[in-house]
C-alpha cells in the first residue's frame, strides 16, 4: 500500500514538471522562396481568381422542401385611407359589463 501511495505522489508531482518543459522545435525552417517561385505562385493565384469569376451565380433556390410548402398569396398593398374619408368608429356604451 505504501508503494502505491509513493507511486501516486510521484505521478502527481511529475505532471506539472513535465508541463513546464520548454517547447523545442527540432525541425528547421523551410528555405524561403526564390523570386521565380514567388512570381509563379502569384500567377497561379491570379489565374485561380479569374477562374472563380467565370462561375455563374446560382439563381435557383437550394431549398429541398420548397415544393412542399404553399406560398402565401401575394396581395397588393392597399392604399391607406385618410382619417377624413374613413367611416367614424362606434364608441362603447356606458356599461362596463358586456
Amino acid at each position: 500500500m505504501k508503494l502505491f501511495r509513493l507511486a501516486a505522489v510521484l505521478a502527481v508531482l511529475a505532471g506539472p514538471a513535465y508541463a513546464q518543459m520548454p517547447n523545442l522545435n527540432l525541425l528547421q525552417d523551410a528555405p524561403s522562396k526564390t523570386p521565380e517561385e514567388k512570381a509563379a505562385e502569384a500567377e497561379r493565384d491570379k489565374a485561380y481568381k479569374e477562374t472563380l469569376k467565370k462561375i455563374p451565380d446560382s439563381k435557383t433556390s437550394n431549398d429541398p422542401w420548397g415544393g412542399m410548402r404553399a406560398d402565401p398569396p401575394k396581395q397588393p398593398a392597399a392604399p391607406k385611407a385618410s382619417a377624413a374619408t374613413s367611416a367614424p368608429k362606434k364608441s362603447k356604451s356606458g356599461t362596463a359589463a358586456n
